[in-house]
């Protein structure tokens, strides 16, 4: 007996913002009865390459998937010239509104952020926006302090000697040193992403972020232990409560975010399971691929019928 495959369809096309052009790629048809799928990046800066997995949702449920590099990213139009100010949690809650009405899906639809994209989606969703039918939080932090303090908690347990390169290079102000990257790479490989080597979108991701780090840098600082840009007092926690959309969280054993950092969304957000991932730390979606797409599929799909 022959077996058919059919060919899932997928469209990229630009929407224009503002003077600007955001990227996104549909994965799937918006025809579907299904919620559709709207996924973020983390970072803040990072492309929408390393979670690029979640287009395999589509694979499972027929649901369509919606990827797309956030301003100043990956393919959309990139700013190096633009300082901190320009870079705000508002343009980008701006930007995504805009997707949502050009796909013209705003009554209904379902939004995922990984990290980064976990902290847009939590500030989208405290706004009660009606057509927000289910929220995916990953790996996300719910008070940058918390964030800050664990990552230096977990650097701590790092190889004295790497800690030690760390330090040494931070001191003189040599971050860019090949010697403090590969330390860096330590902490990276037990609390970003376990797979080693990194999967070839995971790497992509880093490399575009190597080229052009200027959303990174505004909004985080020069690295995950020195969070010095304009979100290093941002926190949530005491607006969860507002959260009206059904929550899914996710997190890896070994995740930078760790309990401490992810629990404030378990405990506030009224409706919210957990998924502890044991084999992961902060990019289940790449860890422990088939579990997690399985995870949020079938979270999803309880929210589909009558969303």
């Amino acid at each position: 007996m022959e077996m058919h495959v059919l060919a899932i369809a997928s469209k990229e096309a630009f929407l224009p913002f503002r003077e600007y052009r955001t990227w996104y790629r549909i994965t799937g048809s918006l025809d579907s009865d299904r919620l559709p799928l709207v996924v973020a990046h983390g970072g803040p800066g990072c492309t929408h390459d390393y979670v690029d997995a979640f287009k395999g949702i589509t694979e499972i449920d027929g649901r369509p998937v919606i990827h797309y590099d956030q301003l100043g990213n990956g393919n959309s139009t990139r700013m190096p010239e633009k300082g901190p100010e320009f870079w705000t949690l508002e343009l980008f809650l701006e930007e995504l509104d805009a997707l949502l009405h050009h796909l013209g899906i705003q009554d209904r639809y379902a939004f995922l952020g990984q990290s980064w994209g976990g902290m847009l989606g939590a500030e989208h969703a405290v706004r009660r926006p009606k057509g927000l039918k289910a929220l995916v939080i990953a790996n996300s932090p719910a008070n940058m302090r918390t964030w800050v303090a664990e990552a230096n908690r977990l650097r701590a347990e790092l190889p004295q000697e790497v800690q030690d390169m760390l330090l040494k290079h931070e001191q003189a102000g040599t971050i860019n040193d090949p010697q403090y990257i590969a330390a860096s790479r330590v902490f990276y490989d037990r609390h970003v992403c376990r797979v080693v080597p990194w999967p070839p979108e995971v790497a992509r991701t880093f490399a575009i972020m190597d080229e052009d780090a200027t959303v990174y840098r505004s909004m985080n600082g020069p690295t995950e232990f020195h969070v010095i840009g304009t979100m290093k007092d941002w926190t949530i926690e005491d607006r969860l409560h507002l959260i009206e959309a059904p929550t899914l969280l996710l997190s890896g054993k070994y995740d930078e975010a760790t309990p401490l950092v992810v629990k404030p969304y378990v405990d506030r957000i009224r409706e919210c399971e957990w998924v502890l991932f044991e084999h992961s730390s902060h990019m289940p979606h790449v860890e422990e691929k088939a579990l997690c797409l399985a995870t949020v599929s079938a979270f999803l799909s309880r929210h589909d019928l009558g969303a």
